[in-house]
């Protein structure tokens, strides 16, 4: 169980912790990095086919020790999918996973998959329509399934189908399987909160651990000891009716000395919603490494290698982990999501070069929204296929490249043309880069996310991109630098058009969070876009000192920030008395004295309201800041038009509608239309890596 050797480190990496070897059990790791378990929805029909292989390739090629691939992999049919999960019940997975574990070990990198069975979390009408199980009837919150009460006959056949799942990863070549056992069926006899058993499966602890041991012992049998098996489990899950640390640290122990575990990878709290999911993987805003300490105390008591993964983003944290022997593996999860190269950096004394992850938890999200997981400000993230994460030099000559604004899209578009080898200067109105992103961090808690745009910039001076700030550029400031491309990246500016004549009266988001406008005292928040930005604006007038009332036309709160995030949205609403009224819609603002009436219309009754407040502010996405565009777009060689197929394609742009054109004209990001930070990047890396 050796992954295959690889080049050794740089000077100086056999100091550094982070890149000592270690090993489990007979599978020897180059360093202590390594990708914890997680399912980013990248499979086909249950399958891990080259979209999945090619993204665990790439963070093998970034020279981490292990990376765990299909989280909550299941093991039964009545544990149906709930987020893409990979169908280990099935032998067809067999050569998917074999293909991927070969590909892995080129790089000299081992690979583990994460087994369950969902149990209650996951939904019955699905797939084929059976229900749910679980120790006992106690309905989860968060997939609003009735489960049955698992009869013997239920506890033999799951039992088989663990050591059925075990053995398809061994004849795959996997290094080794992780059960995953906080919240899911494995753990849930052994808490007083879904165990309430009178049987041989409940009761004492002895009781509460039967089920588990016989599906390890399964998994022996079924692998003949030649795979590695570990267990992820929750230290203490941090509430009332669950167990606490000391049951835990019990729990741990047995395991440990059961002869039947290699490893133990541990956690904190449960995830029975998503309130309570949100500090199990908690984002920015939130202590880096919070259940670190609690796992360098678990340590002391097992002789097992302990694995660790929360919020452990950046490699100072890491480092200081394994440097003080808290834990033997660093998780970075997330990190690798950022950038997969992060080992390779190390080694090459480039480690003030790492893209960071700034606890967006935007891949999270997605996944628990139904889509696949995608890093917020690196595009290049579960499309290895098409877009390149390290961007090299193009064939051709040197080209000029003009971008215009300094946002996301802007900054990205600058980056990769420069990586291409191009001459690039940029121009931003503003003093400083950042665009909306600056608005975004106005939160406290979320300020970590103006690392994306502080990342961008120092990777544009670093490849030479001359930036020139405070300048509100117009067509002759381009035409001036005799471009071969001009890319438009100006953003928007916020859309009250909607209001018709009662525009003026409004206040926006925008306002808010740049500190334009001082909160009024009585207000209502507007948010007819559904993502961060009409929280995020509400949650700082509340914190400073507004009374607000939070009015969307959706029907439920925010429907585009996902259920890691909107959790904190809710305790600042909940804690500063906000309130919210749904499915109302902002169709006017007049003055009524010396306050504002807010009309609002509610399409069910078909009637109008009005509210009277200091203060009506708005959030309704931006429309486009796109002038130059226009003033620029007739003398182009392609009239500012952008092939589609092309563009998706990741190909050249070829139209020339303008034969005498001088340049190639593109738009990109919130200057074409109101998005997100993610478009805007992806749309600079797609359509710059083709200069």
């Amino acid at each position: 169980m050796t992954a295959p050797s690889s080049p050794a480190g740089g000077a100086g990496s056999a100091k550094d912790p982070l890149l000592r070897p270690f090993t489990i059990g007979r599978l020897k790791l180059k360093n202590r990095v390594f990708s914890s378990s997680h399912e980013p929805a990248y499979s086909v029909d249950g399958m891990p086919a080259e979209r999945y292989r090619l993204y665990h390739e790439e963070k093998a090629k970034g020279g981490l020790a292990l990376t765990m691939i299909g989280g909550s992999s299941i093991v039964a049919i009545d544990s149906p999918p709930a987020f893409g999960n990979l169908h280990l019940y099935d032998d067809a997975i067999v050569p998917h996973l074999a293909a991927l574990a070969e590909t892995v070990h080129r790089h000299g990198t081992a690979v583990m998959c994460q087994i369950t069975h969902l149990g209650r979390r996951s939904g019955w009408n699905k797939s084929d329509w059976l229900p749910v199980v679980w120790p006992s009837p106690v309905r989860e919150p968060a997939h609003r399934g009735f489960p049955k009460e698992m009869e013997h006959w239920d506890i033999r056949r799951i039992v088989k189908d663990y050591g059925a799942g075990a053995r398809r990863c061994l004849e795959a070549g996997l290094d080794g399987i992780e059960i995953e056992a906080y919240g899911h069926l494995f753990d849930s006899f052994w808490s007083p909160a879904w165990n309430r058993r009178t049987d041989e499966y409940g009761g004492s602890l002895d009781n509460r651990l039967r089920f588990g041991f016989e599906a390890l012992e399964s998994m022996r049998e079924s692998t003949g000891g030649k795979l590695l098996i570990g267990v992820r489990m929750a230290l203490d899950e941090d509430f009332a009716e669950g167990f606490g640390r000391d049951r835990g640290f019990e729990i741990g122990r047995r395991l440990a000395a059961s002869g039947l575990v290699d490893f133990i990878n541990v956690t904190k709290g449960h995830i029975e919603s998503d309130e309570a999911l949100s500090h199990v993987i908690p984002g920015m805003g939130t202590p880096a490494a919070p259940y670190l300490a609690l796992a360098g105390e678990f340590k002391r008591e097992i002789g097992l290698p302990l694995l660790h993964a929360t919020r452990i983003n950046d490699v100072a944290t890491a480092r200081h982990a394994i440097a003080e022997g808290l834990i033997d593996m660093v998780g970075m999860t997330r990190a690798h999501m950022a950038d997969p190269h992060i080992v390779a950096k190390i080694l090459r004394g480039e480690e003030a070069r790492i893209r960071p992850c700034v606890g967006a938890s935007y891949c999270i999200d997605r996944i628990y929204e139904g889509g696949e997981a995608l890093c917020i400000h690196n595009a290049a993230t579960g499309r290895e296929g098409s877009l390149p994460h390290e961007v090299r030099r193009s064939d051709g000559p040197r080209r000029k490249v003009v971008v215009v604004g300094a946002g996301p899209a802007g900054l990205e578009a600058a980056r990769v043309s420069a990586e291409r080898g191009h001459d690039v200067v940029l121009f931003e109105a503003a003093d400083s880069h950042g665009g909306q992103i600056r608005l975004a961090a106005a939160l406290d808690r979320r300020r970590e996310i103006v690392g994306i745009v502080d990342w961008l910039f120092a990777e544009g001076e670093r490849l030479g991109v001359r930036f020139r700030f405070g300048v509100l550029a117009e067509a002759a400031d381009v035409l001036a630098e005799t471009p071969d491309f001009v890319v438009i990246a100006t953003g928007g500016v916020p859309n009250t058009v909607f209001l018709g004549a009662s525009e003026k009266l409004a206040t926006t988001s925008w306002d808010i969070l740049s500190g334009q406008v001082a909160p009024g005292h009585d207000v209502l928040m507007f948010d007819d876009n559904g993502a961060h930005a009409g929280l995020a604006c509400a949650e700082y007038l509340a914190r400073n000192g507004a009374k607000v009332q939070f009015v969307t036309p959706e029907r439920i709160l925010a429907p585009d920030v996902g259920g890691t995030n909107y959790p904190a949205y809710v305790k600042a609403f909940n804690e500063n008395g906000v309130t919210i009224t749904l499915m109302r819609r902002l169709k006017a603002i007049r003055r009524e004295g010396n306050k504002l009436a807010a009309v609002l219309w509610d399409e069910f009754a078909r009637r109008t309201e009005e509210r009277l407040v200091d203060q009506v502010v708005v959030e309704h996405g931006t429309v486009p800041a796109a002038d130059i565009y226009f003033d620029l777009r007739a003398d182009s060689s392609n009239g500012g038009e952008l092939d589609i197929e092309a563009f998706t394609a990741v190909k050249p742009q070829a139209v020339t509608n303008n034969p005498g054109g001088k340049y190639r004209l593109f738009r990109i990001g919130d200057a074409v239309a109101s998005r997100n930070i993610h478009a805007a990047i992806y749309d600079g890396l797609r359509l710059c890596v083709t200069f």
